[in-house]
């Protein structure tokens, strides 16, 4: 058995997870599988050099994008051929750009406290206490739907920014923001700051696009100015009162099909001139910045000297961090491109990662399709200003979420599952495995220095929390292996312990005193799932975990489940709180203690699941619902204020006092 450091001890005797699930397509028994068929893959670097003239710029992107141009252009019809062998970065081509800027102030970063990271404006005293956005690290924020200072909640739903006075639970403002499409917020004293998609992008750019607008709450909701850049909004952190807004964009050039007598040959031949010709504003993204009077700007997003390439890689999509200072003026972002995909973002105090799993990668019809990668780059965050790129690598295998990624004593470990999908037939399982990678930065390289493998031989990670040096990882096919990893030797990882049951867990949440919550599904010993399970494992014993309590809602799913910003627990209450949509079903004759899928019996149902966490145990406090409307995925947020509980869903906000459940307010939303 494995001598396990004082550290380690501490960090596994005071982690503790909540696991959250929701329903899933039904399972088939799966046979065992040697895994010697598909042998791992080793990480392999990815160096960038920087392009020093538009000149240099556009001769690598034409390179880059020529093995992949086919008869629909990049993608499209499903003819667009990888180069052999290549394992650059994923194309996409939908996206669009914006010209330099200056640099723009950067204020100096905040820590907050709290497992949930609150805003990050100085805390008012007056305010009652109240949770905040659930976020992966602690200090780092992430815009969400919701946001509250204790004193307002702000809202973005059904197309409208709403602000809600605590003390009357009233509305005091909205916004329609049909001229600044946004799916969630970041709050910062009187400012809000909306990110999400675009539905009118800067001229001569494809539908679509990245939107990000800044509005005034000192008053009726204002806004200040919108920045619209022809590309897809990826994710956005805020540390301190500085706001990274990660967005990808594309080529926009103009293809032709082979349409109106245009023969196949003909039209690749016509595809492969476009792209060899296309001119720099055709690669690089655009932006339209407007401003609370009318006024507009347009231009290049970045210069062509801040723009990166990988060394030898096809890509030419691009990869732009935005930098604003917030509160400030809104201003084009500052950006640093680097020609990547990308579509996962991790964020600490001082590193912002993107990694890429290639998923968007055009593939010519019936070409078969390698064993997965993903490659992540490494941005410094930890100074003023624009980030730095510092470093890149590869890994084998895709991720599941952000929650794969962590960064920890220097080093970043990621979780991937990884296989080969030639090797499935209709009598074998998939032949995947899971593995916890441990990276370093060596120069401009993330180099592997560790890895532990082998983790769900025929099954794929469906949750991953990283605690200091102890790592947690459930794998489902039929049961939920729960596995704890030593990781305080980055050289040598290793799995210590494993928990089997049935069902499996699809968030992972520490609560401290040696537990774990999970989120997730129940399932039956075949692997069908029953309904939403949140299960608390003690992990004290990292050799020997197991499951303390369970509580199961049978039909039901949870957004927590895919959406972690869903899950709140508030320690000082002892609640957990996660929103559900319950289908009740009947049960099927003969069924097992933990049920089966069963039939459904009645229409879906959405409200929020009310647990109380005391004495390592579950019980349940009751569920709270809204006004019902067609095709309303049901209440979507909770947050605590003072002693009420506020519920969000598309039709309204209800305030609900704690002790009881009995409500305060109906707020609805018209």
């Amino acid at each position: 058995m494995r001598r396990w450091s004082w550290a380690t001890r501490a960090a596994l005797v005071g982690g503790t997870a909540l696991v959250v699930g929701v329903s899933a397509a039904s399972a088939v028994p799966a046979p065992e599988v040697d895994w010697r068929i598909v042998p791992p893959i080793e990480a392999v670097p990815v160096d960038l050099v920087a392009y020093d003239s538009c000149e240099n710029a556009l001769h690598g992107l034409r390179a880059a994008v020529a093995p992949h141009v086919g008869v629909y252009g990049l993608g499209g019809g499903g003819y667009a051929v990888p180069a052999a062998g290549d394992t650059g970065v994923a194309l996409d081509s939908r996206a669009g750009g914006t010209p330099p800027v200056a640099p723009q102030r950067s204020a100096g970063e905040k820590s907050a406290p709290g497992q949930s990271a609150p805003d990050p404006s100085a805390p008012d005293p007056s305010a009652p206490e109240h949770s905040g956005t659930n976020t992966h690290e602690r200090g780092v924020d992430e815009p969400d739907l919701v946001k509250t200072d204790g004193k307002r909640v702000v809202t973005v739903v059904d197309g409208r920014l709403r602000v809600l006075d605590v003390a009357s639970t009233a509305v005091t403002g909205t916004l329609d923001l049909a001229d600044a499409p946004a799916s969630q917020l970041l709050l910062h004293g009187d400012r809000a700051l909306l990110v999400g998609g675009a539905h009118s992008p800067a001229e001569g750019t494809p539908d679509g696009g990245a939107s990000i607008t800044l509005v005034d709450l000192s008053g009726e909701p204002e806004v200040l100015g919108t920045l619209r850049v022809d590309g897809r909004y990826v994710d956005a952190r805020q540390v301190g009162d500085v706001v990274r807004v990660v967005v990808h964009s594309g080529p926009r050039l103009p293809w032709v099909h082979p349409v109106d007598g245009r023969g196949e040959a003909e039209s690749l031949i016509g595809n492969r001139e476009i792209a060899a010709t296309a001119p720099i504003d055709a690669w690089l993204p655009r932006y339209e910045l407007s401003d609370a009077g009318g006024r507009t700007s347009q231009g290049r997003l970045v210069a062509c000297d801040r723009v990166s390439a990988p060394v030898g890689s096809s890509a030419a999509s691009m990869l732009s961090v935005l930098t604003f200072d917030f509160p400030g003026d809104l201003g084009t972002g500052d950006a640093v491109t680097i020609v990547a995909d990308g579509d996962t973002v991790y964020g600490t105090g001082t590193s912002l990662y993107v990694a890429d799993d290639h998923h968007l990668r055009p593939q010519a019809r019936g070409a078969p399709t390698g064993p997965p990668t993903t490659a992540i780059h490494q941005f410094d965050v930890s100074r003023p200003g624009p980030p730095e790129h510092v470093a890149s690598g590869r890994v084998a295998g895709a991720l599941l979420n952000q929650y794969a990624l962590s960064e920890h004593a220097g080093h970043l470990r990621v979780a991937t599952t990884y296989g080969d999908a030639a090797v499935v037939t209709r009598r074998a399982a998939p032949a995947t495995q899971s593995a916890v990678i441990v990276l370093r930065r060596e120069g401009a390289e993330l180099k592997e220095v560790g890895k532990v493998e082998g983790l769900g031989v025929g099954e794929r990670i469906h949750s991953v929390r990283f605690v200091g040096p102890v790592g947690y990882v459930v794998t489902f096919r039929q049961v939920d292996p729960l596995y704890t990893l030593d990781l305080s030797d980055p050289t040598g990882p290793r799995a210590v312990g494993e928990l089997k049951i049935t069902g499996y867990s699809a968030y992972l949440h520490p609560v401290g005193d040696g537990t774990l919550i999970g989120v997730g599904q129940e399932a039956t010993t075949r692997g069908r799932t029953t309904g939403t399970q949140v299960s608390l494992f003690d992990v004290s014993d990292p050799v020997a975990p197991t499951r303390v309590a369970a509580h199961h809602l049978p039909g039901a799913n949870s957004e927590v489940e895919y959406d972690p910003h869903a899950f709140l627990h508030w320690p000082d209450r002892d609640l957990v709180v996660l929103p559900v949509v319950t289908a009740p079903v009947e049960p099927e004759v003969g069924a097992p203690p933990n049920g089966t899928a069963g039939k459904p019996v009645a229409p879906p149902v959405g409200g929020v699941l009310v647990l109380r966490l005391a004495d390592r145990a579950f019980s349940a406090l009751g569920e709270i619902r809204h006004e019902a409307v067609p095709y309303d995925a049901g209440i979507r947020r909770a947050l605590v204020i003072g002693d009420d509980l506020w519920t969000l869903s598309a039709t309204g906000v209800r305030v609900t006092r704690i002790d009881g459940l009995v409500e305060r307010a109906w707020v609805p939303f018209t």
